[in-house]
């Protein structure tokens, strides 16, 4: 899709993999919820291979570069495990998240800011071996600068703490934060997504910023699917994230 108006959608599958581990065995594989991801709309397909492989597993990420036909986003910590494993596989795209043995989940984002020095070589080696690299970060000028500095052309606005205030002026101050950096970003010329935590109730006004490109969803996608099926819940996030994009193009 070369229409720079169009909204991406990013099925992250990991937690199709947490259910498979929680009991062992094969199943329910995030393989096969990828391809059927892809069936439904989705437009690039995300997996975080974790330190712990909580979830998503070595053999998932061979998989997955195998079956795929739709670009698969690589989501790992900087560490030279995790870098090894992605100059083998050459994904294409790789994030860099911040990553923590105790958290549930990716827990805010990456402070590219401060470390600068560090993130360097990961992101030259990285893009050397031709994947696009993306720093998943808070909305903050800083960190915006930060990765641009470093030579990262994508950066992903964790937009969890807008999802998880309540409705209302906390909810609203956490927005004007992703609209501002968002478009910050776009100033500076950095391909912008975001996600973390979005469902149906909060997708809409942030898929309305314009200078977005692509929006990441999983946990609420895999949870949604137990009620209405995985193919449904992605159409339906498909269709609530286009009517946000479109009614913006009407004003």
């Amino acid at each position: 899709m070369n229409d720079p108006s169009f909204l991406r959608l990013g099925v992250n599958v990991d937690h199709v993999a947490t259910v498979r581990n929680a009991r062992g065995g094969r199943h329910p594989d995030p393989v096969r919820a990828a391809l059927l991801a892809a069936e439904a709309g989705a437009d690039g397909i995300t997996a975080h291979l974790r330190e712990d492989r909580r979830h998503i597993s070595d053999a998932d990420i061979a998989q997955l570069m195998s079956d795929l036909k739709i670009p698969l986003n690589l989501e790992m910590a900087a560490t030279e495990e995790m870098l090894s494993i992605a100059l083998r596989h050459k994904p294409h795209a790789v994030c860099l998240v911040p990553e923590k043995r105790q958290e549930r989940t990716t827990e805010g984002g990456l402070d590219v800011a401060a470390g600068h020095s560090y993130l360097a070589p990961f992101v030259r080696r990285l893009s050397e071996s031709g994947s696009r690299v993306s720093m998943f970060i808070e909305p903050d000028e800083r960190q915006l600068e930060a990765a641009k500095s470093l030579g990262a052309p994508v950066v992903e606005l964790h937009t969890g703490a807008y999802c998880d205030a309540l409705p209302g002026p906390d909810r609203e101050r956490h927005l004007v934060r992703i609209q501002e950096a968002a478009k910050y970003a776009a100033k500076m010329g950095l391909e912008c997504h975001a996600g973390h935590g979005l469902g149906y109730d909060t997708v809409g006004p942030i898929a309305a910023i314009p200078t977005l490109a692509e929006l990441n969803i999983g946990h609420f996608l895999v949870g949604e699917a137990i009620f209405i099926g995985f193919r449904a819940a992605i159409q339906r996030m498909r269709i609530s994230m286009d009517a946000a994009r479109t009614s913006v193009a009407a004003q």
